[in-house]
């Protein structure tokens, strides 16, 4: 059990060490070891594994990885917080802190760095909520060698990542996520366990990632684009959110050839309809 991960070890901490929580860093500290083995627990983290941690804040998961995996190396953007993590890891050799933004990391040479000499790596992080989909959609983003991704999030992000066509979660970030893994989520987190409390519950997602995608797309930066484009506006037709960049002419003729209704929502598609759209644009250049 994490002796980190404690309502009165945080509150000790924080007054120990006269530290001032910031909002603008989605600081709120999980304080339920139950939680925390269950978060690890998700991603099936051995000695032979290595995890990469996001916001490790005052160690309370980084302590569980650490006594589970073979290394963990962990992004913190503030640099107050890093003497106490170091401190609250102390006995722990098998950790390397990395203080920078993960949105500007670059994290194939960190890895390369850091983390060559293991087969398995694995994302299991507290996001903060403020930038957790710029994160998610950073990481699929850049085709990192990682297999698995175990992330506690806003309960509404969580949902959305999890959306299934025809719901009201469905969403473009419910596309992409689908495209690159099999998404599940398989933990509710109250609000009650963090130190401070969030305004909001959250969730704990797994995506295992694929190899290759079961359906490949041409060109995935314009596909993140067409999804994007399609969800502009939920209530009007994909005829209409298509035609705010594309030629009407010319989304009628991709529409039909690909035996899609003009009058639908995008909400109704799957992820097939998207790829399709994606390449008939990639192949007919038009806009």
């Amino acid at each position: 059990m994490s002796r980190i991960g404690t309502p009165s070890f945080v509150e000790h901490a924080i007054k120990e060490h006269k530290f001032n929580t910031k909002k603008w860093y989605g600081q709120n500290f999980l304080t339920d070891a139950n939680i925390l083995n269950s978060i690890v627990d998700a991603a099936e983290v051995t000695k032979e594994d290595a995890v990469i941690e996001i916001g490790p804040g005052l160690g309370a998961l980084t302590e569980v990885l650490c006594e589970r995996a073979g290394f963990v190396m962990a992004y913190e953007i503030d640099h107050e917080i890093i003497p106490i993590l170091k401190k609250n890891l102390i006995g722990f050799l098998n950790y390397h802190i990395i203080e920078q933004d993960i949105l500007k990391a670059n994290i194939l040479e960190d890895m390369e760095r850091h983390l060559k000499e293991y087969k398995h790596i694995y994302i299991v992080a507290n996001l903060p909520y403020y930038i957790t989909t710029p994160i998610l959609l950073g990481l699929l983003s850049k085709k990192l060698p990682i297999q698995r991704y175990v992330m506690m999030m806003q309960l509404e992000v969580a949902n959305r990542i999890c959306g299934k066509p025809a719901t009201k979660e469905y969403n473009a970030l419910s596309i992409w996520v689908e495209y690159k893994a099999i998404a599940k989520k398989v933990l509710n987190v109250p609000r009650t366990v963090f130190v401070p409390a969030p305004n909001v519950d959250s969730a704990v997602v797994r995506l295992d990632l694929y190899d290759t995608p079961p359906i490949m797309v041409e060109d995935e930066v314009l596909f993140n684009e067409v999804l994007r484009l399609c969800f502009t506006q939920r209530r009007k037709t994909l005829y209409n959110n298509l035609c705010i960049k594309y030629d009407k002419n010319f989304v009628l003729k991709m529409l039909e050839c690909l035996s899609i209704s003009p009058s639908i929502r995008a909400e109704v598609l799957g992820v097939k309809d998207f790829v399709q759209m994606s390449d008939y644009i990639t192949h007919n250049s038009q806009k």
